[in-house]
């Protein structure tokens, strides 16, 4: 049975999964606070409406408010523990179903099965967020074993913490001139990838948005990360077919277990 991945820019991704569809992530604005989406359209209107979204972690650009609020009514979501309290404004998407999550949790959606596995990353509100909550990575379950990273740096444990997968979804850059700790980029993101031997994996998280009035700041960060990840991951990890997708470009997978 075959998973369906559409990458709709940033690590906003659709997985259609034995009957299932799940957003990650959910960003569909063309201009964050100082970033503004520089390659691809917004993702049109049918992109919103998914059976489950996930979110990774606090991050303005992870957890958009503006962006869940137009989910369709019904809509789950599963969002790190603690996030209701730190990000008060959740609370009032009552048209969704909101579940907190840390790691280790398990929900059931259907035939799937959604684990919150860790991640390498500050997962609280900025700037200033007092309280702290996870960053989370989730591993959905299926027809096909699909790991969403979110974000996170490259940790001695990630291969046991994920456990075995079909498909990775890992991010390889950045929205800005620079990286910092708790991050991938396409480098450490190959080597990820050689680590949990996943059939296939896509690349996200780079490419779509950048901060206002630095288009000339280092422009190769926000060009060269797909790329460059498809030509180290051919040389750590031979054996995984990568599929560097464009904006709202899709791929279907056939999983044999």
């Amino acid at each position: 049975m075959p998973v369906e991945i559409t990458w709709w820019g940033h690590a906003t991704c659709t997985i259609e999964d034995s009957g299932v569809r799940l957003l990650t992530d959910p960003l569909f604005a063309r201009r964050l606070a100082h970033l503004r989406r520089r390659r691809g359209a917004p993702p049109p209107p049918e992109a919103r409406h998914a059976d489950l979204a996930l979110v990774s972690h606090l991050h303005a650009d992870h957890l958009h408010v503006p962006s869940l609020a137009g989910l369709a009514p019904g809509t789950r979501l599963l969002v790190p523990r603690g996030a209701q309290q730190a990000v008060p404004a959740l609370r009032r998407l009552r048209h969704l179903r909101v579940t907190e999550v840390g790691v280790g949790d398990e929900i059931h959606v259907g035939r799937l099965l959604v684990r919150a596995v860790p991640a390498l990353h500050d997962g609280r509100r900025l700037p200033v967020g007092p309280r702290r909550s996870p960053a989370l990575g989730y591993v959905v379950e299926g027809a096909a074993r699909t790991y969403f990273a979110g974000d996170t740096g490259l940790f001695d444990e990630m291969a046991e913490a994920v456990g075995p997968v079909d498909v990775a979804l890992l991010p390889v850059g950045g929205w800005g001139p620079y990286l910092g700790e708790g991050h991938l980029d396409a480098g450490r993101a190959a080597r990820a990838l050689a680590r949990l031997a996943p059939r296939s994996a896509v690349p996200v998280h780079y490419g779509t948005y950048w901060p206002i009035g630095m288009d000339a700041v280092r422009p190769h960060e926000f060009h060269a990360p797909g790329d460059e990840f498809v030509r180290l991951a051919a040389e750590y990890a031979p054996d995984v077919a990568v599929h560097r997708l464009g904006h709202g470009e899709g791929v279907r997978l056939e999983v044999a277990r």
